[in-house]
């Protein structure tokens, strides 16, 4: 267990640190323009946000597999 909680460390990481970016970034945005731009990039930001966590869960997925190097099998 110990030894899966350290490579689990990175991919929850960078699913953090991406979902602050969208955050970040997106409003920013979404206070400087207006009418129909603004709800775009409001979901936007979610879409992006919910694929980073689907593909953190895979990931998450295959390292409690054993599968954590899945590009030698190609």
């Amino acid at each position: 267990m110990k030894k899966n909680f350290k490579k689990l460390i990175a991919p929850i990481t960078v699913t953090i640190l991406l979902i602050l970016y969208f955050i970040v970034y997106f409003g920013f945005l979404i206070t400087l323009l207006n009418g129909i731009f603004k709800y775009i990039l409001g979901i936007l930001p979610l879409v992006f946000a919910v694929l980073t966590v689907y593909v953190c869960v895979e990931r998450i997925k295959e390292i409690r597999s054993g599968e954590e190097d899945d590009l030698s099998k190609y």
